[in-house]
């Protein structure tokens, strides 16, 4: 058994190698993301070669040995001969797909990217009940039956009584011998978080577009998951006007019109006032767009509501600008000229989706 141990301990190390060595391509493809299930992933890792048996005589003949001289045809199933051919018994090459928890996957990106721990607001902790099981009692059910315990009274029992024989030590329990496990319930400090995604969904941002953006929620969600007991996740849409919706129509949906991305930032913080307490959660607005603007004064109306609302209210302000076919615009230039020392804004760039994991890294490395 401890052999085993030690094989599969070293075939997980050599996983964890590969996903680290090609981190950035499974960040930048959709085919990770659709292979997810309950809490797993399943990761393709064409890179492990698997040693198999074959069995036979040694040089027993075989591609290019035996009798025959150079140009001969080499059978039925010869394509030169237009033959049919034949199943073949030898097996194909495959690619092996590993099982993966979103957890461990976290910790890998963590490590990679160098991302500190978060660092929950102390204000935010939710007391909830803790459970543990510490004490022992004379009822409870069969399966919390504490054999240990039980066994000492037993024999505790039987010495008092006079019972117990040294030369044939049988302890045979009775009812009133037995003990269980109980628990006790402590208040604990239980840390929740909302994610609240906003998304440009003009004419100018096309599927390529919000494609990128699926997959930067992804991996920020994941990484967010490691951190709290509990995530919340809002998704808001908007071009010149702002809704909530759910998270199929957040990735598909598209309209016209044009772009005021202070529709997106007022509705996000009418739900935290209304739903999120900043008192009870670590808030986390995120918001991707092409950089295109309304310019009738809406990025400055932008950073009030930056200022006097949202920031004071959350962890981490992030913002991603993702690069349009019709160009992008200076929203991203202005939020650093305005914010780029405030320590609570992290805006970058996401040119496609090879930019994803430089992104991640300017959002989630100031561990807020």
């Amino acid at each position: 058994m401890q052999r085993v141990e030690r094989d599969l301990n070293r075939f997980r190390r050599i996983v964890r190698g590969q996903i680290k060595k090609n981190l950035r391509k499974y960040m930048s493809q959709g085919e990770l993301i659709g292979r997810q299930g309950r809490r797993m992933v399943s990761i393709p890792m064409p890179q492990i070669d698997i040693p198999r048996f074959r069995y036979g005589a040694k040089q027993s003949g075989g591609v290019g040995q035996g009798e025959g001289k150079e140009g001969d045809p080499i059978g039925r199933g010869d394509p030169q001969q237009g033959g049919p051919g034949e199943a073949g018994s030898e097996p194909g090459e495959h690619i092996l797909e590993v099982d993966i928890s979103l957890e461990e996957l976290a910790q890998i990106m963590g490590e990679e990217l160098e991302l500190p721990n978060i660092e929950p607001k102390g204000k935010q902790n939710i007391v909830t009940e803790k459970v543990k099981y510490s004490r022992i009692r004379r009822v409870g059910p069969e399966s919390l039956r504490h054999f240990k315990r039980s066994y000492k009274e037993a024999l505790r029992r039987q010495i008092s009584s006079g019972l117990y024989d040294p030369k044939r030590p049988v302890i045979v329990p009775i009812r009133d011998d037995f003990r269980y496990r109980s628990w006790t319930e402590t208040p604990a400090p239980q840390s929740n978080a909302i994610i609240l995604y906003m998304m440009d969904v003009s004419g100018s941002m096309g599927t390529e577009q919000k494609e990128t953006v699926r997959h930067t929620a992804f991996w920020i969600e994941t990484w967010l998951r490691s951190q709290y007991q509990e995530i919340d996740i809002v998704y808001i849409v908007h071009d010149a006007a702002a809704k909530e919706v759910d998270k199929e129509t957040f990735y598909h949906l598209r309209e016209g019109g044009g772009t005021r991305i202070s529709s997106a930032f007022k509705l996000c913080n009418q739900i935290i006032d209304e739903r999120y307490s900043p008192e009870e959660w670590n808030i986390y607005p995120f918001h991707f767009s092409d950089g295109d603007n309304w310019g009738d004064g809406d990025t400055e109306i932008c950073f009030k509501v930056l200022e006097n609302d949202l920031l004071p209210k959350s962890n981490m302000f992030c913002y991603g600008q993702v690069r349009s076919l019709y160009g992008s615009g200076s929203f991203l230039h202005d939020l650093n000229r305005k914010f780029k020392e405030h320590e609570k804004v992290s805006a970058a760039e996401i040119a496609n989706r090879a930019q994803i994991l430089d992104a991640i890294k300017v959002f989630l490395g100031k561990g807020k």
